[in-house]
C-alpha cells in the first residue's frame, strides 16, 4: 500500500492511498491511536469513493463513533480506467430505466462479472489498512446500497472478520447463494417505489438471509431516496454490534 495525500479537517484524518492499481481512501478520527472498529464502506453504481454521500457518511462513523472508515474505487468508477463491459451494461440499464422496464436481470449480470474479483480486491485492502497502527485488527463492520450491496453480499458471505452490515437496494437474481451464507446482523434498507429494483426481489434477498438477527428498513420513495435519517439508524446498528 502506497500513500498518496494526507488531509486533516474538523477532526478528520483522510489518507488516500493505492494498493497495486487499486485507489482508496481511509478516514480515521485525527491523531487516532490504537485499535478501532473500521467500517468498509461500498459506493453505488455511477459514484466512486469520494462521493459527497460517502464522505458524509465517512465522517460520521469517524467524528460521532470514533470509528475508522475505508472505500476503494469498484471496477469502471472513480480513478479506474473506463471498461467497456460495464459502460454497454449501464448504457443499457438507463435505457430500460427510462422505458420503465425491469433491470434486475442486467444489475444480476454486472454483478456475476465483477463479484469474485472484487471481493479479493477488498480482502486485500482490508488486510493492508489493518496493518495501521492508528486502525488495528478490530472489529469490521460493511456498509453498501444498491451496486454496494450487490457486491457487498458475496463479500460479507466470504470474509470472516465482517461482524454487521448494512445493505440495500439490490434483488436476489445473482445473491440469494451468497445471502443464503450471510448469518451475521443485517441492517437492510428498501424503498418501497424503487423504479431500479423491483421490491418482490429486495424482499427476496432479505428473506434469503440466515442471520439469527436481520432488520427490514421500508421507506416510500423511488431508488435514491433514501431518507436522512436512516443514517442515525445506521450509526446504531454498526456501534451495537462492533463496540
Amino acid at each position: 500500500m502506497r500513500l498518496t495525500s494526507e488531509t486533516s479537517s474538523d477532526g478528520v484524518r483522510q489518507q488516500l492511498f493505492t494498493l497495486g492499481e487499486l485507489p482508496g481512501v481511509l478516514w480515521t478520527p485525527e491523531g487516532a491511536a490504537g485499535t478501532r472498529p473500521l467500517i468498509f464502506m461500498g459506493h453505488g453504481g455511477g459514484e466512486h469513493k469520494l462521493a459527497p454521500g460517502m464522505v458524509a457518511r465517512a465522517r460520521r462513523f469517524v467524528v460521532e463513533r470514533g470509528f475508522a472508515a475505508v472505500a476503494v474505487d469498484v471496477r469502471g468508477h472513480g480513478e479506474r480506467p473506463r471498461d467497456a463491459e460495464f459502460d454497454r451494461l449501464a448504457t443499457k440499464e438507463q435505457a430500460l430505466v427510462s422505458a420503465g422496464k425491469e433491470t434486475a436481470p442486467l444489475l444480476a449480470d454486472f454483478q456475476t462479472l465483477i463479484a469474485q474479483p472484487t471481493v479479493t480486491e477488498w480482502q486485500a485492502v482490508l488486510d493492508a489498512v489493518q496493518q495501521f497502527e492508528h486502525v488495528g485488527a478490530g472489529p469490521v463492520g460493511y456498509w453498501g446500497l444498491s451496486l454496494g450491496c450487490g457486491l457487498g453480499v458475496p463479500f460479507v458471505a466470504a470474509e470472516p472478520r465482517v461482524r454487521a452490515a448494512v445493505l440495500g437496494l439490490f434483488g436476489a437474481l445473482a445473491s440469494a447463494e451468497d445471502a443464503a451464507r450471510i448469518t451475521v446482523p443485517v441492517e437492510f434498507l428498501i424503498q418501497w417505489d424503487d423504479d431500479r429494483v423491483p421490491r418482490h426481489e429486495s424482499l427476496a434477498l432479505f428473506n434469503a438471509f440466515t442471520s439469527p438477527e436481520k432488520t427490514l428498513h421500508a421507506n416510500p420513495g423511488n431508488h435514491a431516496e433514501i431518507p436522512h435519517y436512516e443514517l442515525d439508524s445506521t450509526l446504531s446498528f454498526l456501534t451495537r454490534h462492533l463496540t
